[in-house]
């Protein structure tokens, strides 16, 4: 079966209800949200009463929660301790949206593992490490999900062996996961077209168990370019063969696809790409 669903608004007046709704209206059975601006601390808090109004919304619709994914805001760094206060910051203030997620009924929150910002990658590692501990010490029922990143800057976790490197310092290994993003992957230097192999090597490094959720945007790079510049489904780089691949891999059937794709014309594409993809037919009008 065939989990497919996109990023979706999160609002102070309809929240959850509003995320489910809007996930439905793409033709989506699952979706991906921040529960506030990925790039500030404001945060609203949940209502109850919406939240069992969208579960059973969820419910009435065929869309799992246990397939539903949180993305962590952009400005938690974890690999970064050369201010402690900031680095404090980042480990009180995961902690509080992983309570959020919690409060919502949601299983699995997507990180950036962080960017060390000078301190080089084994330290930067040494910081993720003993961050999540701190963060998992605490009993919950969310599992963090290690995003695959691009590479770009100093970013931490543009390689299977960083990600595995992570992992294998995490006490509660089953509440660590990771979360594939095509494009990053991409533009990190992996060869998407070559998905087989690809997913091969990840199982051998890092394990496919530790696999729950897969990003899957198209590039407007060239392979190895370093940038993470999303581009629409079949318009970049990896290609609309390539990309459909990832979505119907016997292997990944229970993980849910997540689209993270540019707007056109100011406008979300998910519906039109869905619809593609359930068709497995390229949309060359798309944009």
């Amino acid at each position: 079966m065939l989990i497919i669903g996109s990023h979706v608004s999160f609002t102070k007046d309809k929240q959850l209800l509003g995320s489910v709704e809007e996930a439905l209206s793409y033709g989506a059975n699952t979706f991906m949200f921040y529960t506030g601006a990925p790039q500030n601390t404001k945060r609203y808090a949940i209502n109850s009463v919406i939240t069992n109004k969208a579960i059973t919304k969820m419910q009435e619709n065929n869309i799992d929660i246990e397939k539903v994914i949180v993305h962590a805001p952009y400005i938690i760094n974890l690999a970064n301790d050369k201010e402690a206060d900031k680095y404090d910051f980042s480990i009180r203030f995961l902690k509080e949206e992983i309570k959020r997620v919690e409060e919502l009924g949601i299983k699995y929150i997507v990180l950036h593992p962080g960017s060390h910002v000078g301190l080089g990658v084994e330290k930067g590692i040494e910081n993720i490490i003993q961050a999540l501990n701190i963060v998992l010490e605490a009993s919950s029922t969310v599992t963090i999900l290690l995003e695959t990143m691009a590479g770009k800057g100093t970013e931490i976790g543009s390689t299977f062996e960083e990600i595995a490197k992570i992992i294998s310092g995490i006490k509660k290994k089953e509440y660590i996961g990771v979360c594939m993003d095509t494009c990053h992957m991409n533009d990190s230097g992996y060869k998407i077209e070559e998905f087989d192999l690809l997913l091969e090597e990840f199982d051998q490094i890092v394990g496919l168990p530790y696999l729950k959720c897969i990003h899957v945007n198209d590039s407007k790079n060239i392979r190895g370019a370093k940038k993470d510049r999303h581009e629409n489904i079949g318009y970049g780089t990896i290609g609309f063969d390539n990309l459909l691949k990832v979505f119907y891999h016997k292997k990944l059937d229970c993980i849910p696809k997540i689209l993270e794709t540019p707007y056109i014309f100011e406008k979300a594409p998910y519906k039109e790409e869905i619809e593609m993809i359930k068709k497995k037919q390229f949309n060359a009008n798309l944009k």
